[in-house]
């Protein structure tokens, strides 16, 4: 059984991860003995698999603090069940890889919360997504241009069948009219389903499953207020004072439903009504000020502290330096972004975000089973990520994809309101078997309870007498 399968809270496509963001570079180097390839021109490469990340949240952090590391390059390899979280990851790396004469840092951090997890955006949002689902279906169709003007993306991994239907996902996420995914209909049906004879009761139960479940997880910055609109009516974040009244067509997704025994493909929300999109940046934070509580309750939001977290990702991706909070005076005069727009820095740095050392590949659905079988992919991987709803398809053929000392990073279930604390139990010591079948010895990294860790140990020819 999977994690997905295990509450119906959970869903059937995962649209955003169960646990904080992740800088993996810097994950890999404190964790691991370093032992990377060297690209041609003699520049060491850290190659990542991501099965099952769902939102791109490792990449975008990795890669915004990549800065803060000697060079490398690094190269992403993405796995998921369904090709909606591609086209999602795709939008988001593409939002975050926008210029800034073309865009500032509060309208991109405002735009990526809103489309990764609220089921309302604004006209403007909508707008954006409309237009960048046409140049994406461009991408799709001519591979040269794509490499062209978004060169840090790979696509040529994808099967022609699967480029097809992306193709129809972008030309879905284009088509403006709003009665072709009635997301607040179909929010509710997921609730009452959900909840059942508790439906009326709804908020009682939210405050329960946030109180004595997520927050005993230590995720004390989620207040009742924005835990229980979005278990409402799915709206994560209220960023401006503005209608939310367009529907977020990236959360849509097929599925087969039996109708009078027939398989019937339906388009509808499939995905999480329990958690909530908030643990993904929005529980952790560097800028300890966020965190400070007022008699015993946080000072800021889940909200807060998500908008603060993109602010200073997409900052330090633009500016290649850490991220400055305002100060008092300054957020009293209604400027939020620190040096955002000062000209000196503006001529210093390049608008566009530097990646040159950054590639995001795109695999296919079903191919982790058969991956070894490729002699490219044979001990490339120096860490491998598996999110909780996708570590059933963690076997002992991911040690001949690994590379020698490779880390091993596994999502717990710990954010997941359905499960009772026996069954968090049970899946965390599942992964720990499944880790040591595949060849990985437990490490303890502090802090990071929500994850299970390992690393690749030697190989059975290779070990010495006696172990």
């Amino acid at each position: 059984m999977t994690a997905a399968g295990s509450g119906n809270g959970f869903g059937t496509t995962a649209w955003w991860g169960f646990s904080p963001a992740l800088d993996l570079q810097a994950m890999y180097m404190d964790t691991s003995v370093e032992h990377l390839h060297m690209s041609e021109d003699g520049t060491p490469e850290l190659n990542i698999l991501l099965v099952g990340s769902a939102d791109g949240r490792h990449i975008l952090k990795t890669m915004c603090q990549a800065h803060r590391r000697p060079r490398r390059k690094i190269n992403f390899y993405v796995l998921e069940n369904n090709l909606e979280a591609l086209g999602r990851q795709l939008l988001f790396l593409s939002l975050a890889l926008e210029p800034l004469e073309k865009m500032g840092l509060q309208e991109k951090s405002e735009l990526f919360l809103e489309l990764m997890g609220n089921t309302l955006v604004r006209s403007q949002t909508a707008a954006y997504l409309q237009e960048k689902a046409g140049l994406f279906v461009r991408y799709i169709t001519d591979p040269c241009f794509q490499q062209a003007d978004l060169p840090t993306l790979d696509l040529s991994a994808l099967k022609f069948k699967e480029r097809d239907l992306l193709e129809a996902i972008f030309r879905f996420w284009k088509n403006p009219d709003p009665q072709s995914f009635q997301i607040e209909h179909l929010w509710d049906l997921r609730l009452r389903q959900y909840l059942g004879a508790r439906y009326d009761a709804r908020r009682g139960v939210c405050d329960w499953d946030l109180t004595m479940k997520l927050h005993e997880h230590g995720a004390k910055a989620i207040n009742s207020r924005e835990f229980f609109r979005w278990r409402n009516t799915g709206l994560a974040f209220e960023l401006r004072e503005a209608p939310y009244d367009v529907p977020n067509k990236t959360l849509a997704s097929g599925r087969l439903l039996r109708h009078k025994g027939e398989p019937m493909p339906a388009r509808g929300y499939w995905g999480d009504i329990a958690t909530g999109p908030f643990v993904t940046f929005g529980i952790e934070t560097e800028e300890t000020s966020l965190l400070k509580t007022v008699n015993g309750l946080p000072s800021k939001s889940a909200q807060d502290i998500s908008l603060y977290n993109v602010t200073a990702m997409f900052y330090e991706l633009s500016y290649r330096s850490c991220y400055n909070p305002p100060t008092a005076s300054e957020e009293k005069d209604g400027s939020p972004r620190g040096n955002e727009e000062d000209p000196a820095t503006l001529d210093a740095v390049s608008s566009s975000p530097a990646t040159e050392d950054i590639r995001v590949h795109f695999l296919p659905l079903d191919c982790l089973p058969r991956l070894h079988l490729k002699s490219k992919y044979q001990r490339l991987f120096n860490l491998v990520f598996f999110s909780c709803s996708m570590v059933h398809l963690l076997k002992p053929d991911l040690r001949l994809v690994s590379a020698p000392k490779a880390i091993l990073l596994v999502e717990l279930t710990n954010y997941l309101p359905d499960l009772r604390k026996e069954q968090v139990s049970e899946f965390s010591s599942r992964v720990t078997n499944l880790g040591s079948e595949a060849g990985f010895v437990p490490v303890e990294v502090p802090g990071k309870e929500v994850f299970s860790f390992f690393r690749l140990g030697d190989p059975p020819e290779m070990a010495e007498p006696g172990l």
